[in-house]
């Protein structure tokens, strides 16, 4: 089914918005985690999950939970790894270029789109 001339105008606006979104671009555009730090951190828990079993299996209470704690701080380890920062393009502008001006909050920009469409009659 065809999208309406309404709906292709709104996927249109959506896609601009999207693209003109610093916050989106930053976050989609850092680098992934290094391979060898989450190898290194599944080995860990599953080293953890063995030493856990055989705590339980032999009853040894302090070797689960030296195990538990292995695979918790090797989860962590390997979650909270800090990805490779993205070089900042430099400004053209020199040193005295101006900051760009600060952006109207969130709830100034809905109103601005709710006068907008209500200016259109898009609603």
């Amino acid at each position: 089914m065809p999208l309406s001339e309404y709906e292709q105008r709104v996927l249109e606006q959506l896609e601009r918005d999207l693209g003109a979104d610093p916050k989106l671009n930053s976050a989609m555009s850092k680098a992934a985690r290094p391979r060898g730090r989450w190898t290194w951190a599944v080995l860990g828990i599953l080293v953890g999950l063995g030493a856990l079993v055989a705590g339980a299996v032999t009853q040894l209470t302090a070797l689960g939970i030296a195990g538990f704690a292995l695979m918790l701080g090797s989860a962590l380890w390997g979650m909270l790894a800090p990805a490779k920062k993205v070089k900042a393009v430099p400004s053209t502008g020199g040193p005295s270029a101006q900051a760009p001006p600060a952006k109207p909050g969130f709830m100034r920009r809905i109103e601005d789109r709710f006068e907008r469409r209500r200016e259109q009659g898009d609603f």
